[in-house]
């Protein structure tokens, strides 16, 4: 976000570290000014004045660990977070990264709400890092320039609920129904594959910090009114019967998100994944209300 052209005022926080953090980056020869914070008094004043918030707090996966085991610990972090920006920037877009996404963003909404400041178009759950390892595997398999494939993924940001949609990739490549089936799964399990390369001592944080600034450098271009900004994100949504949220492509505007696509047609095996998904992010969805409302 410092090397981003559109970022003039940029704020880092975090419980401790931050101005060291702050000091480091302020170097870089961009014209974003820094400034660091550090500790719960200081939050108030990193968020005051924010157009974009990024929120990717919380305890990393270790192995062995589902995003869901992060639950209790990851989920109060952002309702803390969630708190102050409603309080502080109550008209800043949102890009929640806190695992376990499918939940975290549900929470936020709830918090929101509570706060009489939910705008459902300026809260999103960023899964571009899904996206990004579709059109990376999927280069790598069929041989296409990376830069110029294009995969959706739909659905939500943990394991059978993200849906790579290789039949709608492009450019368009015939494959095997098992080459299909294993570059789904490798896209599902992106985020265990670095857990387990990295031995237990992280997880993705580089792959995501790529992700993380590509989302937001797409939501500021919208927020400058660019025209036809659009990625996939984890909003709001009625797409799918019985769920309130669902990632899909989104359009983004001056006032965040200005349109939400539907998904296309799925071939049968693509059909079948999505059924089987749409229990387990239900039952994310209605985790994260629960825990919003004090019943978990």
């Amino acid at each position: 976000m410092k090397i981003n052209p559109a970022v003039t005022q940029l704020s880092l926080y975090d419980i401790v570290g931050t101005p060291g953090v702050a000091a480091d980056i302020s170097h870089i020869n961009s014209k974003a000014k820094v400034q660091g914070f550090a500790g719960p008094e200081s939050l108030g004043e990193a968020l005051k004045g924010c157009h974009l918030v990024i929120i990717p707090a919380g305890l990393p996966r270790k192995p062995g660990m589902t995003r869901d085991d992060l639950f209790k610990a990851n989920a109060s972090i952002v309702r803390d977070l969630i708190k102050a920006c409603g309080e502080h920037c109550p008209k800043a877009v949102l890009n929640i990264i806190s695992n376990p996404v499918n939940s975290t963003v549900p929470i936020a909404a709830e918090i929101l709400k509570d706060m009489g400041v939910y705008d459902k178009n300026k809260l999103m759950g960023v899964t571009t890092l899904d996206v990004v390892r579709a059109r990376t595997f999927y280069a790598e398999k069929t041989g296409a320039p990376v830069a110029d494939v294009d995969v959706p993924v739909i659905g939500g940001h943990a394991g059978q609920t993200i849906l790579p949609l290789f039949s709608q990739a492009s450019p368009g490549h015939s494959m095997p129904e098992d080459v299909i089936a294993a570059l789904t799964q490798r896209t599902q399990d992106g985020g265990t594959e670095v857990v387990q390369a990295k031995a237990g001592k992280g997880s993705a944080t580089l792959s995501m910090a790529y992700a993380g600034a590509l989302f937001a450098d797409a939501c500021l271009r919208g927020l400058n009114g660019e025209p036809n900004v659009k990625e996939y994100a984890y909003v709001q949504s009625n797409v799918v019967s019985g769920l309130s949220f669902f990632s899909t492509k989104v359009k983004l505007g001056p006032e965040g998100i200005a349109g939400i696509s539907e998904y296309g047609t799925l071939n049968s095996v693509e059909q079948k994944a999505l059924d089987a998904c749409v229990p387990e992010l239900k039952s994310s969805i209605e985790k994260g209300v629960a825990f919003a409302q004090g019943k978990v």
